[in-house]
């Protein structure tokens, strides 16, 4: 991955965004030394939106079967619990 300072990324925005768009490359953008962002092509971006879907999905399907192996707590009884009730 080529690393950017934000100086440069300012002065060479259109090419760099370019460079990620068409080229597909990776590009992190430095501020100290320190990497802060990246701009990557949107492709990217994508699959790792569909990854992570894919994640939050698998973590629903999971409670889901918790709840119905383990039950639920009813809400009136949480609240008391978490000391919620007035």
């Amino acid at each position: 991955m080529t690393t950017v300072t934000t100086v440069e990324a300012r002065n060479e925005f259109a090419e760099i965004v370019n460079r990620a768009a068409y080229g597909k490359e990776r590009i992190t953008l430095t501020r100290r030394g320190k990497a802060i962002a990246a701009i990557v092509p949107i492709e990217d971006a994508e699959l790792l939106q569909a990854l992570e879907d894919r994640v939050d999905l698998e973590a629903v399907r999971a409670a889901l079967e918790e709840a119905e192996r383990d039950g639920t707590i009813p809400w009136e009884r949480l609240r008391v619990e978490l000391g919620l009730d007035d």
